[in-house]
């Protein structure tokens, strides 16, 4: 039995038929539903978040599915068969854009929207933003940098972003190199609102503009990981975790803060030490209270203790 976890409150749910260990890749969408992808027999599936199979695509050739965020039109592409198919909640094909007849070589899409995609023709070494709606050209670019090990492309805010599985790069249009810097496995980009992640086979970073990669989520044992807007999500040992997301700069699953017991007694403020010194009035109360509790809880009153109250404001005097 698979079993689905949250770092709060571990839970098993049925997930009996999600068979992990042959899962090539896994994503989740921000309803909680998962897509689980089988190189074995080139399968997507669909489950909801109790592991009901909602909707099941066996296909012919591998596919690449580039996101999930918007669940009612899902973006799969093969470089093998030239084409893009875009499906919906039921895992039903409701359009397929060929790139057989209209272009040399695609080699990378990005589908930005439900009219527009972004090509890497590696033919013609040219990125080309193209309209499949009215199958138009709108714009192409000149781009002669490496196709090999390519990964996955974004287009964001006139920047274009190349994923291998050694490194991230970013470009302006005009093919100047603003950014690089090495990942290790980088499988595809996730753009949430300005901010753009990269998912890698066991961990996933935040791009900061023209600076660095942050590594927001990391799970060394990990066979896969994904996340959606409220929850990271990770494969390890043929299980399925959830993990809640949290504002932490980094994550690292599974390991335990250790109690900073003596910096948090340095904090603590003299007024605070001497309202839990022995003898003082807040600790005479206390005892009193107690004292009346034990004898008869029946006695602890708010009038009782109000007569106790003044009694030991009285002898404070």
């Amino acid at each position: 039995m698979f079993v689905f976890c949250s770092i709060q409150a571990q839970k098993a749910l049925p997930l009996d038929t999600l068979k992990l260990k042959e899962a090539k890749d896994m994503l989740a969408d921000d309803y909680g539903n998962l897509y689980i992808y089988k190189n074995k027999d080139f399968s997507l599936t669909k489950y909801d978040s109790l592991g009901k199979q909602i909707g099941k695509m066996m296909l012919t050739v591998p596919y690449k599915i580039q996101t999930v965020q918007n669940p009612l039109s899902v973006p799969l592409f093969s470089e093998n068969a030239q084409e893009l198919k875009f499906v919906d909640q039921n895992m039903n094909e409701i359009q397929l854009v060929d790139f057989k007849q209209k272009f040399g070589f695609i080699k990378m899409t990005y589908a930005e929207d439900l009219q527009q995609l972004w090509l890497l023709d590696e033919s013609t070494k040219r990125l080309i933003q193209y309209n499949f709606r009215n199958e138009t050209i709108i714009n192409s670019y000149p781009f002669d940098a490496s196709f090999d090990d390519l990964m996955d492309l974004l287009v964001y805010e006139n920047k274009i972003y190349i994923l291998t599985r050694q490194n991230i790069r970013v470009y302006t249009f005009k093919f100047e190199k603003i950014f690089e810097a090495p990942v290790e496995n980088g499988k595809r980009f996730r753009r949430e609102n300005e901010y753009i992640l990269v998912i890698t086979q066991n961990a996933i970073l935040k791009y900061v503009p023209e600076k660095e990669m942050v590594k927001i989520f990391q799970d060394p044992d990990a066979q896969i990981v994904d996340k959606n807007t409220l929850s990271y999500f990770e494969i390890k040992a043929n299980k399925l975790y959830l993990y809640s997301l949290e504002k932490n700069k980094e994550i690292q699953p599974q390991t335990e803060i250790e109690p900073q017991q003596k910096d948090t007694e340095r904090d603590v403020n003299p007024s605070e030490r001497k309202a839990s010194e022995p003898d003082s009035p807040e600790e005479k109360l206390e005892k009193k209270t107690q004292e009346i509790e034990d004898k008869n809880p029946s006695e602890s009153s708010l009038q009782k203790l109000i007569e106790d109250i003044s009694t030991l404001e009285s002898a404070g005097d």
